[in-house]
């Protein structure tokens, strides 16, 4: 699925709204959850889950080409952890 998808999935729920203005809603709602990542901000929503900005230590890896030995650097990612609605509907 991706946005345009979303799009028509948030026109067919919804005959008021047109896919300009769910395409609007739905950009800004990935903006937000962007921008609050960016500040390192937790964001949860009840019965989806959590996106989590978590650090990732430096640590020595290996190239897998030459097998020589490099170091990773620290960085940071956007983790995800569903909400048990969500596991329990995707399992069944």
């Amino acid at each position: 699925m991706n946005v345009s998808d979303l799009v028509d999935a948030a026109v067919a729920a919804d005959e008021k709204l047109t896919k300009t203005q769910a395409k609007a809603i739905i950009d800004g709602v990935f903006k937000s959850i962007s921008d609050a990542a960016v500040k390192g901000e937790e964001v949860s929503i009840p019965g989806f889950g959590k996106f989590k900005v978590q650090a990732k230590p430096a640590r020595t890896g290996r190239n897998p080409a030459t097998g020589a030995t490099i170091e990773i650097a620290a960085s940071k990612k956007v983790g995800f952890t569903p909400a048990k609605q969500l596991k329990d509907a995707v399992n069944g």
